[in-house]
């Protein structure tokens, strides 16, 4: 009896109903595999204008065709100077000439002549601390020192 057809709404056969409901499900089922999507998933369309770029090109061609053009200017420059001598003397005789050199090597012989006078003064001048008496104020520390001390300097 579990196995047998239950159809969902009451009715006078359910033989006919089963059938009714067989010939339904399967016309769903025919629908669903024919039905088409609402959302476009294909590839978008391809514009020819958009990957040819012509302008670019055509910039890129006027670019080749000046380093052409200069290129080839060159090399005529340079076969020209290859077949004379050319016109080019790129020797420089000039001397430099310094329009304050004078001044400078004045100031440069007082800074010399002062840095001297420094110097000799340096030389010349006693020293202000005496080692002597350094001296003698480290003897007198050590007596105080061994005075105030608990154990002799030693003992250890």
């Amino acid at each position: 009896m579990h196995r047998a057809y239950q159809p969902i709404l009451p009715c006078v056969s359910k033989y006919l109903q089963q059938k009714w409901d067989k010939t339904y499900f399967d016309e769903h089922k025919r629908k669903v595999k024919s039905a088409k999507p609402m959302v476009d998933t294909n590839t978008p369309q391809t514009y020819g204008h958009l990957h040819l770029k012509l302008k670019k090109l055509k910039l890129e061609e006027e670019r080749l065709s000046t380093i052409d053009r200069d290129n080839h200017l060159l090399l005529e420059k340079m076969s020209c100077i290859m077949r004379t001598r050319g016109r080019i003397d790129n020797r420089n005789d000039y001397e430099r000439k310094s329009l304050n050199r004078e001044k400078r090597q004045q100031e440069l012989l007082r800074v010399t002549q002062e840095n001297q006078i420094i110097l000799e003064r340096i030389t010349k001048c006693e020293p202000q601390y005496s080692v002597e008496k350094w001296h003698e104020d480290w003897q007198r520390s050590e007596k105080q020192m061994d005075n105030i001390a608990r154990f002799p300097r030693g003992w250890y």
